[in-house]
C-alpha cells in the first residue's frame, strides 16, 4: 500500500481525497478482487459464492459496516503479502479493461487535482491489493486502505482499524495536519453514506451518485454533486451554483 510520509508528493495548493469503490471506480474492488482470487483454480468451486453469502447474510443480519469489513479479510488468513500483490496486479490489468471500471467524472476530477498541484489521496476500506495498481493507474500520491495484520509475510486474517465510516474523517484531519493544510482548502468524494464523516471533514465536499443520505445533506448545505452517468455537477437547490472545488 502507498504509504504516506512528510516526503511523498507535492507540496501543493491543497488535498483531495477520495472514496474508491463506487466513486473513483464502478464496482467494488474487494468483491471484484474475490471473484478473481478465489477463482485461480487452487479452491474448491463455489469458494467465491459461499464467501459472497456469508457476508451478505452478516450484512442482512445488522453486523455493521466494519465488522463486515473485518469479515472479509478473514477469508485472506494464511495468504502471503507478496502472492497477494501479484494477484492484485494480475486482477487489475484484467478488471480496469472492462467498460465501467473507472468513473471517468471522478477520475478527470482526480487528475485535475494532481494537475493543480494537490495532494491526492485514495481512502478505502480496500486494501494494498486492489489499492496499489488503483492508485498508481489514476496518478495518486498516498492511497489509505485497511491495513491486514500481517506476520512473517502472511495476513493473519485480522486487520488494524477499518477504513470505513468514521475513520475516514479521522484519516483526513490526519492527512491535513501531517500536510499542514486546512480542512478548509480540502476537497473529499464520496458515494455512500459512510462517507458522511469524510465529506463533512473538508470545505468542499463532493456527492458522487444518487444515495438518499448524501443527497439530503447535499441539498441542505449546498455540496456539490456527481451524477454517475456524467461529468457536469448537479446545482444545489434554489438553483444556485455548487460550491467549487479548490483550484
Amino acid at each position: 500500500m502507498t504509504t504516506p510520509s512528510e516526503e511523498s508528493g507535492p507540496r501543493g495548493r491543497g488535498i483531495a481525497f477520495f472514496d474508491v469503490d463506487e466513486t473513483l471506480i464502478g464496482p467494488k474492488s474487494m468483491f471484484s478482487f474475490l471473484e478473481f482470487h478465489f477463482g485461480d483454480g487452487s479452491r474448491e468451486p463455489g469458494s467465491y459464492e459461499r464467501a459472497v453469502a456469508h457476508l451478505r447474510a452478516a450484512a442482512a443480519r445488522g453486523v455493521p459496516r466494519q465488522d463486515v469489513n473485518r469479515l472479509y479479510y478473514r477469508l485472506m488468513a494464511g495468504e502471503s503479502v507478496e502472492g497477494l500483490r501479484a494477484a492484485g496486479r494480475k486482477w487489475f490489468s484484467e478488471a480496469a479493461r472492462a467498460p465501467g471500471f473507472w468513473h471517468t467524472p471522478v477520475l478527470e476530477r482526480l487528475r485535475r487535482h494532481r494537475a493543480g498541484g494537490d495532494l491526492v489521496v485514495l481512502l478505502s476500506g480496500s486494501f494494498f491489493a486492489c489499492l496499489d495498481p488503483i492508485a498508481e493507474a489514476a496518478g495518486a500520491h498516498w492511497a489509505l486502505g485497511t491495513r491486514p495484520v500481517v506476520r512473517d509475510g502472511l495476513l493473519t486474517g485480522e486487520v488494524l482499524v477499518p477504513m470505513i465510516g468514521a475513520t475516514k474523517g479521522v484519516a483526513a484531519r490526519a492527512a491535513a495536519a501531517v500536510r499542514d493544510v486546512p480542512l478548509s482548502d480540502c476537497t473529499a468524494y464520496g458515494d455512500h453514506s459512510s462517507d458522511l464523516a469524510l465529506l463533512s471533514s473538508v470545505g468542499s465536499p463532493v456527492v458522487v451518485g444518487e444515495d438518499s443520505v448524501l443527497a439530503a445533506h447535499a441539498e441542505a448545505h449546498g455540496w456539490e454533486r456527481v451524477t454517475a452517468g456524467s461529468g457536469h455537477p448537479v446545482p444545489a437547490s434554489g438553483g444556485e451554483e455548487p460550491r467549487p472545488s479548490r483550484r
